[in-house]
């Protein structure tokens, strides 16, 4: 009988534990949403940076073509959407990105790096950026919640709840100076630029 009782307590201080670290993880959830990212939290990333990335990358798709890209450049441009654009970048008008908004977040799921970008990326670049940041955090709250959920379903003897709840980490940029300031250094280098007509850029400047 003292046995049991022992086996009995052990089992309970066991659950109260894991109860315990199921609420920090909401707390930690919930801080998480309430600071929500901001206009002016946004990191910028150069011209010359992305251009390693981008070459480091074309790289080792060649050493290794299953590897699988891990940058991905966004373009939210919507007419103006001409005269060039960054070799293997992704074309998501900010004009409809109401509706493409899922597509873009399952596209970008297993990504390290994401860069957004306009023509100058003063607006449209920027509020891309901070609404798809918003949206991640949106879906990883739920994701959080779907997964505490199977958890307790499971029961409290399962330990893989706080594994489950870990998301992949991105690190989000907008593209200083947009494809503007891009086109300026790299559109003729067709390395790191598609689709470039040198008379459109002389025509506007």
């Amino acid at each position: 009988m003292r046995r049991a009782a022992v086996g009995n307590l052990r089992q309970h201080i066991n659950f109260i534990s894991i109860s315990v670290r199921r609420i920090s993880t909401n707390s930690s959830n919930s801080k998480r949403m309430a600071a929500a990212t901001t206009i002016a939290d946004l990191e910028r990333i150069s011209a010359d940076r992305l251009k390693d990335l981008v070459l480091a990358q074309a790289q080792q798709e060649i050493e290794d073509p299953n590897s699988g890209s891990k940058v991905a450049i966004v373009d939210v441009r919507d007419d103006d959407h001409t005269g060039g654009h960054i070799k293997s970048s992704l074309h998501f008008p900010s004009g409809s990105l109401d509706a493409t908004m899922p597509t873009l977040l399952r596209q970008l799921a297993d990504k390290d790096t994401v860069v957004f970008h306009c023509a100058l990326s003063q607006q449209r670049g920027p509020s891309a950026a901070l609404r798809y940041l918003r949206e991640r955090e949106a879906q990883e709250a739920q994701q959080a919640q779907r997964q505490q959920a199977k958890g307790e379903a499971k029961g409290a003897g399962d330990g893989n709840a706080e594994a489950e709840l870990k998301v992949k980490q991105q690190k989000v940029y907008v593209l200083d100076r947009g494809f503007v300031g891009w086109q300026e250094v790299y559109g003729p280098d067709e390395r790191l630029t598609e689709g470039w007509r040198k008379e459109l850029w002389e025509e506007g400047s």
